[in-house]
């Protein structure tokens, strides 16, 4: 198939080129101009069309799913399904929302590509920070930190986190809330849960989405999220909604696919239960001594910055660290070759959120560049 390819498209005019076509073209007089001369513009637009007609094929080719459930599959999904209501059922689900939120869904072969997509590489921390944290993403971070000023405050003073955090998460996770993902949350927990690799988490999530849709809080036509089954603005799993949503303005609903409040305070909430401290931040990049131990370098290594100055941990422009009772730890996101962080508890909270270095930091980077002047 590839060699096929190789002569009819890219290497056509390679072949047409090579000893064996002249020889070719001798014998039919093309070479030395005494053929007529509709011969060699007759060669040249078959050649034409058939690199025209490999180009389609291999356009088809490539349009085609990377996964693609058979006629049995769907069968045996129905089965699947007709069972998955019944459990429903006895979880106590009401017969009126499992109706609703199941009526005609069929798995999607997109969800499963896209779960079985396997990386092509890994990116460098510089090129994660600089597609993150851009100095648009800080400027409309700016712009809606203040737009939302007294919503945030209030957010703030009731569950203990910092605006600039709150707004840092919601610009990571889903530009502020225009890219939250155009999936049907119930849709795709079926299929992944169906499909089995990870049934069992998704089934789980499944029947949390139900109870979700059984609460009133949001209708299966609005229950959108990524192909993963990460919901709203702020990216909550059914499980995470469960435990930490809030409704933060008071009207019944925990709706944080629309309500800027309850993305807002659902946010602060998740992060407050996992023991963020207002009263500090997230961690500062210093400059290291040389000859530091290596072994000292980890997320799981903490001390008081008094013994990191002690051990000559120092600010960027070279002076003290502060003098505060404070335990931090040193990470290097990119490797020993990148900038370190000395990072504080709240930077374990946001790694609790999402256990990348990557995004935790880039998240304190963001969380800064909004809320200086």
């Amino acid at each position: 198939m590839h060699f096929a390819r190789l002569l009819l498209g890219t290497g056509l005019m390679l072949l047409l080129c090579s000893p064996l076509a002249l020889w070719a073209e001798e014998k039919t007089g093309t070479a030395t101009g005494t053929g007529t001369e509709s011969e060699p513009k007759k060669a040249e637009a078959e050649a034409e069309a058939e690199a025209e007609a490999e180009a389609k094929v291999e356009k088809k080719e490539k349009e085609k799913p990377a996964f693609t459930f058979s006629e049995e599959d769907l069968k045996r999904f129905e089965l699947w399904l007709g069972e998955l209501r019944a459990e429903a059922l006895e979880k106590g689900i009401s017969e009126k929302t499992i109706a609703a939120a199941l009526k005609e869904i069929r798995p999607i072969d997109r969800i499963i590509a896209l779960d079985r997509r396997q990386p092509e590489g890994t990116m460098s921390w510089e090129t994660y920070k600089s597609r993150v944290v851009t100095p648009a993403r800080i400027a409309e971070g700016k712009r809606l930190l203040a737009e939302n000023e007294e919503l945030l405050e209030a957010v703030a003073k009731q569950r203990g986190v910092q605006p600039r955090f709150i707004v840092a998460l919601w610009g990571i996770e889903t530009g502020f809330g225009s890219n939250t993902g155009g999936f049907s949350v119930i849709t795709a927990l079926a299929t992944l849960a169906f499909e089995g690799r990870r049934g069992s988490f998704f089934r789980k999530e499944l029947f949390n989405a139900l109870k979700i849709l059984d609460e009133g809080h949001i209708t299966p036509a609005q229950m959108k999220g990524s192909w993963a089954g990460a919901m709203g603005q702020c990216q909550f799993m059914p499980s995470s909604f469960l435990t930490w949503a809030v409704d933060q303005d008071g009207d019944g609903r925990k709706d944080i696919w629309n309500t800027r409040a309850d993305v807002f305070g659902s946010t602060a909430n998740y992060l407050h239960q996992n023991r963020w401290d207002a009263n500090r931040t997230w961690g500062r990049r210093v400059k290291l001594p040389e000859g530091l131990d290596p072994a000292l370098i980890g997320k799981t290594i903490k001390k008081p910055l008094s013994e990191w100055q002690a051990l000559g941990v120092r600010k960027p422009n070279g002076k003290d660290l502060p003098a505060v009772e404070l335990t931090g730890s040193l990470v290097q996101p990119g490797g020993a070759t990148g900038p370190t962080y000395l990072v504080y508890g709240n930077y374990h909270s946001l790694l609790h959120w999402n256990r990348s270095l990557y995004f935790a930091t880039a998240v304190g980077l963001l969380a800064d560049g909004i809320g200086r002047p």
